[in-house]
Parts: C-alpha cells; sequence; structure tokens
C-alpha cells in the first residue's frame, strides 16, 4: 500500500495537489518538505512515496507498480468537490502524467492537470527518449524546467510539445538544474537568488492552477513561456 501524508483538511471548491518525489529521495527529503510548504499556500497538500522507497529499495518498481501506487493514493486523497493536480519532482512528474492519461481513459473524475517540476525526458541510464505519454496526454501541463537541466534539453521539449494534443505551458528557470536550484556563479552574476527563483515558479504554478486550459497546445521555444508562466527573472 502506498503512504499518503496529508496537508490541511479538504474543502468544497478547494484544490488537492498530489505530490510525488523523484526517484532519488522520499517526500520526507529537504527538497520535498520546502517545496509542499510553498505549495500549501495554493491549496491541500498531500505527499505520496512509492513502495519501494517506503520498502527501503533504491531501485524504483517497475512502471505499472508505480502507476498503481499513484492512483491509489490519488483514490485515497480525493474529495469531493476538488480539483485535482499532480505535481511531481521528475520521476513523481512523469508518472503523473501516465495516471493523468489513465483516469481520463477510465471515465472517471480525471484530473485538472499535471505540474512536472523538471521532466526527465531523457532517461537518466539509457539516455531514451521518455515522450510517448507526453503525446498520449489530453491533461493540461505545466513543464517546469531548468536551463541546465541534463535530462531535458529545451530544444527537444520544444519538439515534443510542438506534437502533443494536451495544453501544454513552460516555465523555465534559468540557470537551473534538475532540481531548479541556481549555482552560486548564477546567482553572482544575475542578483538573482534561490528564494526568488522558486517564488516565481510558484506564481507560474498558481497562475496555471487557476486556469490550467489556458495554455496553447503549440510549443514555444526555449526561454519562452506559454501563458502566465515567466521564462527568467526580468519576466517575473
Amino acid at each position: 500500500m502506498t503512504a499518503a501524508r496529508a496537508g490541511a483538511a479538504a474543502r468544497p471548491g478547494g484544490t488537492l495537489l498530489l505530490f510525488a518525489p523523484g526517484a532519488g529521495a522520499p517526500s520526507t527529503s529537504t527538497w520535498m518538505t520546502a517545496w509542499r510548504e510553498r505549495l500549501a499556500a495554493l491549496g491541500r497538500v498531500v505527499t505520496l512515496d512509492y513502495p519501494y522507497m517506503r520498502q527501503g529499495r533504491r531501485t524504483p518498481d517497475r512502471l505499472p507498480a508505480l502507476i498503481a501506487a499513484h492512483r491509489q493514493a490519488l483514490a485515497a486523497s480525493r474529495a469531493e468537490g476538488e480539483a485535482a493536480f499532480l505535481i511531481g519532482k521528475s520521476m513523481g512528474g512523469r508518472i503523473g502524467c501516465h495516471v493523468a492519461v489513465e483516469e481520463a481513459a477510465g471515465g472517471g473524475a480525471g484530473v485538472r492537470g499535471v505540474i512536472a517540476l523538471g521532466y526527465p525526458l531523457r532517461a537518466a541510464s539509457s539516455g531514451a527518449l521518455r515522450d510517448q505519454v507526453l503525446l498520449a496526454l489530453r491533461t493540461p501541463i505545466l513543464f517546469v524546467q531548468g536551463t541546465r537541466d541534463e535530462l531535458c534539453d529545451l530544444d527537444e521539449l520544444a519538439a515534443v510539445r510542438a506534437r502533443m494534443t494536451a495544453p501544454s505551458a513552460l516555465h523555465v528557470v534559468d540557470g537551473g538544474d534538475h532540481s531548479l536550484e541556481l549555482t552560486a556563479r548564477q546567482r553572482k552574476a544575475t542578483g538573482d537568488t534561490q528564494e526568488a527563483s522558486d517564488a516565481r515558479v510558484l506564481a507560474a504554478i498558481a497562475a496555471f492552477i487557476a486556469a490550467p486550459g489556458a495554455a496553447p497546445s503549440g510549443a514555444p521555444g526555449p526561454g519562452v513561456s506559454g501563458p502566465g508562466t515567466a521564462s527568467s527573472p526580468s519576466a517575473a
């Protein structure tokens, strides 16, 4: 059974943010905890851990097991009248896309949108392109990607977005890595701060939650964002 940690009490007309971790760290990691606290300003945040993490294993479960665990957490967390969004770091965002596809195909309540914090477009181990689920997706998605993310080249993502049916938006973190973190050199050169960068990400997420279907299905080029998102510090 998948462990899910609930946030504030559900309320009709509210927003559920089911927040999934990446492959290498659980929902209690420093990164996940910090983002859970930020996201709490936007809705009721529920985090989950996949079975392999809870069992102390380092290798992720196979895809069907990850999807099943994620869907189980969604079913357990859902409250009547709430708009459900799936947000995830790296692998958690990728599995969220699979869950959104299956939820839509199942004829159920579905999810309102997916928010991918560092979508792993290329597999870290093999370099394989992970675009199939994006092409199958019909649920609006917000990509939040760093310009230094080695698992997601922005030109390559733009090409994939151009082929997608689902509405998609992109928020680019200038100088950000796969975890959206800026380097000390980047901060010094631009006068930017990690706190300001994270605040812009949160604002982009808030805009997406307010109007997920407003994003265009076409693909802006790197450094260009969809509606309600910012591509650089100057566009905040």
